[in-house]
């Protein structure tokens, strides 16, 4: 497996793509921190982007090497080779190949400007950890979804709607079932609702994080008393674990069935 990890991850090393994704991250952390000029103000403004966009990154990422490589794959299959070798070394190598562009892109700029003299390096750290959990998550999500469908053109539009219903469309039947039912106590419900979205729990601990929960109101009030204890960070971050295993774990049970 760590040959095939290696060979993945080497891949996409010399992709160009791959150079775009880290640059881009570059240029953002440079251009936020030249217009805010403060550490803190620049990591709130990054939490919008990444919580959207490395998902999104993951999810094309993880739909193209499977559709390109697919001849490869089967190649390899001819083999005396595992089958779960071949694929979680495949994973591994896309999904620490963006986390690796995901760090270094952001890191050194803020790394430059004085990150470890500021009191926003925790911040940070939990900013690049999440953005390296959304990475590994969507990375495993896509990859189902392409093990599940031939098509290519399916496969990239069931991924990309994939994203978006738990990107935007989630979070709006969310809050229409908050307003219908505002009635009723509903802590309960917001609290395990956000629990099935990594997007919407990653957003709610960087936000607890930067202690700015308050701009979330009420439910802020419920996701401070849960999410704000040590208890409520370690239990969310168990969460964001389970996020990465399931669809792992569905990708090893779907490859001994799978007809290639």
């Amino acid at each position: 497996m760590l040959k095939i990890l290696k060979y993945s991850f080497y891949d996409l090393m010399r992709s160009r793509w791959s150079y775009v994704y880290f640059l881009f991250y570059l240029l953002l952390g440079f251009v936020l921190l030249f217009l805010n000029n403060d550490v803190n103000k620049a990591v709130i403004t990054l939490m919008n982007i990444i919580i959207v966009l490395t998902p999104l990154i993951g999810t094309i990422f993880g739909v193209m090497y499977y559709y390109n490589s697919k001849e490869f794959t089967e190649l390899l299959l001819a083999q005396p080779i595992n089958r779960k070798k071949i694929f979680m070394g495949q994973y591994l190598g896309i999904s620490i190949s963006l986390t690796l562009s995901l760090v270094l892109g952001l890191g050194i700029p803020f790394v430059l400007y004085g990150l470890f003299k500021s009191a926003a390096i925790f911040n940070f750290g939990l900013l690049l950890v999440v953005g390296s959990f959304l990475n590994f998550i969507f990375v495993a999500l896509s990859y189902n979804i392409a093990l599940s469908t031939e098509n290519k053109i399916k496969g990239f539009g069931y991924a990309i709607l994939m994203w978006l219903f738990l990107a935007v469309i989630y979070d709006g039947v969310f809050l229409i079932s908050l307003v219908m039912f505002d009635e009723y106590p509903l802590d309960k419900f917001s609290l395990i609702a956000t629990m099935f979205n990594p997007i919407d729990l990653s957003r709610i601990l960087i936000l607890l994080k930067l202690d700015i929960s308050a701009l979330l109101g009420y439910t802020g009030a419920v996701f401070r008393k849960f999410f704000g204890t040590n208890l409520g960070m370690v239990l969310s971050m168990s969460i964001l674990i389970l996020w990465v295993i399931i669809p792992v774990t569905r990708i090893n049970f779907k490859l001994k069935n799978k007809d290639f």
